[in-house]
């Protein structure tokens, strides 16, 4: 029934939602008295297994898979392995969303190419005062003598030398593809969000979403997220700056799915841009893992300066993580601790969101760290290649 949805257009949408098959099957066989079969052999990652999030450790046992604790700021400590992480590579779309955005932003590329070209550092700069160099700073060298006239005591740094300077730097860019990011950017086309915390309605419910979606006639806050990638794409490659594309989603503490739009060792080739292209809306948004793992592939790379980019429609929320109350707390609690994580490593977090209510939870998500709530979505596409410029300069 749900596999056979007109909606579900990306391969990544048709796994999620035939991995939830099993769980609903059971539930209405169960309820009309039926035995339900027994599960499938399946290869590789699997059904959705649900799992209690008042129950322990988990373990991870399959390849591409990750285990990492979660803070619980109630106890004032991690739970330990509380969060399974899936490596998912993104599948190919089509060409024609790269080519169409750079065509319709064509003033905008230029502009930027400009400012991102005047960032790019010279070959060489002067270094100055030194006590010895190439030759002597004239500067310097009358200061020194005013000095000693005056009977002071005048500076022996009167030298210069050039420095060659290279930009070294790394940066993560994280998207929010939850099911929220599907809204029209017209506010007035946008319905309330209010997904269901059973697991059986929830799939239902999304269902639902994907078929008025798959109708729409409206540009979505992920389209957006799209273009802009685009365009900071464009920036990058002038810059020459190392950089991976990631995003995430996911159901409940056992299945958090980081997608790899380019990772951060791959060049810009025809199958990144086409990647792009299939970047939608999935489930929910269980930022603190995602940001953990996003962290552990920064550190695998080398460069003197590091970001990790956070680009979302909202707050965090998953099942068991984030309802009314002290779970949205939870869910608030555990993103910071794993932005201080970052932090503590050496990274520098930035998070960018096109919520307007974002100004109630960043502060206490973001702490001291950076952040910036977008007070007009559509300006999202001219804003991120600035905010890049402006943080990495």
């Amino acid at each position: 029934m749900l596999e056979e949805s007109p909606e579900l257009e990306t391969d990544q949408s048709k796994e999620s939602v035939s991995q939830s098959l099993g769980t609903l099957t059971n539930k209405i066989m169960s309820s009309t008295g039926m035995k339900a079969p027994p599960p499938p052999q399946t290869m590789g990652q699997g059904p959705f297994v649900h799992v209690d999030e008042e129950g322990g450790p988990l373990e991870v046992v399959e390849p591409n898979t990750y285990a990492y604790p979660e803070w619980d700021f109630r106890a004032n400590d991690y739970k330990p392995r509380w969060c399974i992480v899936r490596d998912k590579p993104m599948v190919e779309g089509d060409l024609r969303f790269w080519y169409q955005t750079l065509r319709e932003n064509v003033d905008l590329v230029d502009k930027l190419k400009r400012q991102f070209e005047m960032v790019m550092p010279e070959t060489f700069r002067k270094i100055r005062p030194l006590p010895d160099g190439e030759d002597l700073d004239l500067d310097a060298v009358i200061s020194a003598m005013i000095d000693k006239r005056v009977g002071g005591s005048p500076s022996e740094k009167v030298y210069w030398r050039r420095n060659k300077i290279q930009r070294d730097v790394a940066v993560l860019l994280l998207l929010d593809m939850s099911a929220s990011t599907a809204e029209a950017i017209d506010e007035s086309r946008r319905d309330e969000w209010d997904a269901p915390s059973d697991p059986v309605e929830y799939m239902l419910w999304l269902r639902t979403r994907r078929l008025e979606a798959s109708k729409r006639s409206y540009k979505r806050i992920i389209d957006l997220e799209k273009e802009s990638i685009v365009l900071l794409i464009q920036a990058l490659e002038t810059l020459g700056d190392q950089y991976g594309i990631y995003g995430f989603s996911g159901y409940g503490r056992e299945n958090v799915e980081f997608y790899i739009i380019k990772s951060l060792q791959e060049v810009l080739s025809e199958g990144v841009r086409k990647r792009i292209d299939k970047i939608n809306p999935l489930h929910a948004t269980r930022m603190g893992p995602a940001i953990r793992h996003a962290t552990s592939q920064l550190l695998q790379v080398e460069a003197k300066t590091k970001f990790l980019f956070l680009i979302s429609d909202g707050r965090p929320q998953d099942r068991g993580y984030s309802r009314e109350g002290v779970e949205k707390e939870y869910a608030i609690q555990d993103t910071h601790m794993a932005l201080v994580e970052s932090r503590r490593y050496g990274i520098t977090p930035f998070c960018l969101t096109v919520d307007r209510a974002g100004h109630d939870y960043l502060k206490a998500m973001c702490g001291d760290m950076g952040y910036e709530v977008l007070a007009e979505i559509s300006s999202l596409p001219q804003r991120l290649p600035e905010l890049y410029k402006n943080l990495t300069a």
